[in-house]
C-alpha cells in the first residue's frame, strides 16, 4: 500500500524544490517563448525569480515540517512574483501546506492530498476549469492519476510517475485547445496551436516530485 512507502519528509520537499528552480532556470528561455506566443512573456522569468527566492527563503527559514516548506515557498512566491504565477502557484502551494499542517511526514495518501489541495487553490484563485488552456490542463490529470493510484494501493514512486505522465499529456492537449482565461482569451481562435507555459511548468513540477521520489525509493 502507498502509506506503506517510506514517507516523505521535510527533507525531501527541500529538493523538490531546489530541483524544480533548477529545471525552471534551465527552461526560463523556454517559457519565455512560449508565454510569448499567446501572452505576455512574462512566465519564465517570473517564475524562474520566484524559485530562486523560494529557495533563498528555505535557506533562511527552520522547515522542520513538510508544511513548513510549502508554506515558506508560498509565502516567497507571493510576495516576490508578478503577473500569474505568483498569485497562482503561491496559493497552490499555501493550501497544500494547509491540508497536512502539523504533520511530521507525509504518506503516499497525504501527497495527493497535498496536490488536490493544490489544484483546488489553483482552482479558486484562477476561476479556471480543465478545457480552458491553463495550467489546470496539466493539474487536473495529475492529480487525478495519483488519487487513482493511492486507491488502487500502488506505491509512491509508481503514482507519482503515473501523475507526472498524466500532467505531461494535459499540457500537450493545450496546443489545439483555445483559450478561455487569461491574457491568452484576448487571442480568441488564434490561441490555438500553441501548448500553455502555465500548464508546461506544472507539468515540470509533477515531473520533478516523481524523480525525486524515485531517486529516493
Amino acid at each position: 500500500m502507498p502509506d506503506s512507502d517510506v514517507p516523505m519528509t521535510a527533507q525531501d520537499l527541500l529538493r523538490v524544490i531546489a530541483d524544480y528552480q533548477a529545471v525552471i532556470a534551465e527552461n526560463r528561455a523556454y517559457l519565455i517563448e512560449l508565454d510569448a506566443a499567446i501572452g505576455d512573456a512574462d512566465h519564465g522569468e517570473n517564475l524562474d525569480r520566484g524559485m530562486k527566492a523560494a529557495v533563498t527563503r528555505l535557506a533562511e527559514t527552520d522547515t522542520p515540517t513538510p508544511a513548513d516548506v510549502l508554506k515558506t515557498v508560498a509565502t516567497a512566491l507571493i510576495s516576490k512574483v508578478g503577473g500569474a504565477a505568483g498569485p497562482l502557484y503561491g496559493t497552490a502551494f499555501l493550501r497544500a501546506a494547509n491540508a497536512v499542517t502539523g504533520k511530521p511526514e507525509l504518506t503516499g495518501s497525504d501527497v495527493a492530498e497535498v496536490l488536490r489541495a493544490g489544484l483546488t487553490g489553483l482552482v479558486a484563485r484562477g476561476k479556471a476549469e480543465p478545457g480552458d488552456k491553463t495550467m489546470v490542463d496539466a493539474w487536473e490529470p495529475g492529480v487525478r492519476a495519483a488519487e487513482r493510484g493511492v486507491e488502487q494501493g500502488r506505491s509512491m514512486r509508481d503514482f507519482l510517475a503515473d501523475a507526472a505522465d498524466a500532467a505531461e499529456q494535459g499540457m500537450l492537449a493545450t496546443i489545439p485547445l483555445v483559450a478561455r482565461k487569461g491574457r491568452a482569451s484576448y487571442l480568441g481562435d488564434r490561441s490555438a496551436g500553441h501548448q500553455d507555459p502555465g500548464a508546461t511548468s506544472s507539468a515540470m513540477l509533477f515531473r520533478v516530485l516523481a524523480t525525486v521520489v524515485d531517486h529516493r525509493v
